[in-house]
């Protein structure tokens, strides 16, 4: 594996098509899913020479934390479904790594599974849904589960629609239709590893949810649970109940970002959900400098769309953010090997950063700049 996309290419044949084309797929056309690829490749480099770069530091610090690389792996949906236990493998590969790791609302393993099963905390990703009560309790089984930092996700007050989920019928778990039985079939290896797994449906959901019945009632459920009303005096309540660190999801425009800094973010993340949201929307690097100067030092800025190669990585930084959120790139990895896999695209992700930081004269993360652009 040279690459995150030998990665992707391994993914496409372990996994079945449906959960594949969850994480692959974007919002309606996918035009926002495009850009932040394109608007990130259309920034080149100012090649530098004779500078010693012998000894470089790929390492930085995100919150106040340590990082060995600026970079945290992103909340995903459904991570368990690429690879039995994916979240718990997946958060074990970023820990070994030093680089944080974010568990999402939606996962397959809940709070309490990747607690149990790693030595360091986490963060966790929250939506805010009309069930208050329920993600109060969300909230305190974070605390309880010393999770890190809070993500507070505010761009999925409606769910976007992905034309991808709705032909491959997507259900946690697998519905039993020809065609995903079929799917499944064809992917052995997946079918046995999930023949072990921990759960099979939202481990953070199933048991906490009021009146729940079985599978069929919580998916119900979730579906009338994101919440139209959503508003920045939500933001107050959850800051109100969560004690730590608390970073604000997917801010796309200046005025907002300067919203969520006078709100009492730890840090705002630059994100248009992965183009997985609102279609049409700019790209994020293309937006990245403009909150930076709008929030200046006040607030800690990470980006997040279209990450796919150190570079990438370099781009952002020379942009402003201070790190990344990387999604697709380990998913890619999760899906192709499990926890080997994950390790595989983090450790990719750092040598093309360290070869990108010597060959534009670059020693440390703290040199990137817009600089190292041509």
């Amino acid at each position: 594996m040279t690459c995150i996309e030998d990665l992707r290419q391994a993914a496409r044949r372990r996994v079945p098509k449906a959960f594949f084309d969850y994480v692959e797929a974007g919002a309606y056309s996918e035009q926002t899913l495009r850009a932040n690829r394109a608007d990130l490749e259309r920034l080149t480099f100012r090649q530098r020479v004779l500078v010693d770069v012998a000894q470089r530091d790929t390492a930085t610090t995100m919150l106040g934390e340590k990082a060995a690389l600026p970079i945290a792996l992103a909340p995903i949906g459904l991570g368990g479904m690429q690879w039995a236990d994916g979240e718990i493998l997946a958060c074990r590969a970023a820990q070994t790594a030093g680089v944080p790791y974010t568990l999402g609302t939606m996962s397959i393993c809940s709070i309490e599974d990747v607690a149990e099963a790693v030595a360091k905390p986490f963060w966790f990703q929250l939506y805010v849904m009309k069930d208050r009560g329920f993600v109060r309790s969300l909230v305190e089984r974070a605390i309880a589960a010393r999770c890190g930092a809070l993500v507070l996700t505010v761009d999925l007050q409606v769910l976007g629609q992905r034309h991808a989920d709705i032909r491959n019928g997507l259900a946690v778990p697998p519905s039993l239709k020809l065609r995903n039985i079929l799917d499944m079939a064809a992917r052995p290896g997946w079918a046995w590893r999930m023949l072990s797994a921990r759960r099979w449906t939202f481990g953070n959901l199933a048991g906490h949810v009021k009146g729940e019945r079985g599978v069929k009632e919580l998916a119900d459920w979730v579906s009338h649970q994101f919440d139209a009303t959503l508003n920045w005096s939500d933001v107050e309540w959850i800051r109100s109940i969560w004690p730590g660190k608390l970073i604000i999801k997917g801010i796309l425009d200046a005025e907002d970002a300067r919203t969520a800094s006078k709100a009492g973010a730890s840090a705002i993340v630059v994100s248009n959900h992965g183009g997985r949201q609102l279609d049409g929307a700019p790209s994020t690097i293309s937006k990245l400098p403009r909150i930076v100067e709008a929030v200046g030092s006040e607030t800690e800025v990470l980006f997040d769309g279209g990450v796919r190669s150190g570079q990438d990585v370099m781009r952002a930084l020379a942009r402003g953010a201070s790190g990344c959120l990387v999604g697709r790139a380990y998913i890619y990895g999760l899906g192709a090997g499990g926890e080997a896999g994950v390790a595989t695209a983090i450790e990719i992700l750092r040598k093309e950063l360290s070869v990108t930081m010597a060959l534009t004269g670059t020693r440390s993360v703290d040199e990137i700049d817009e600089r190292v652009l041509d």
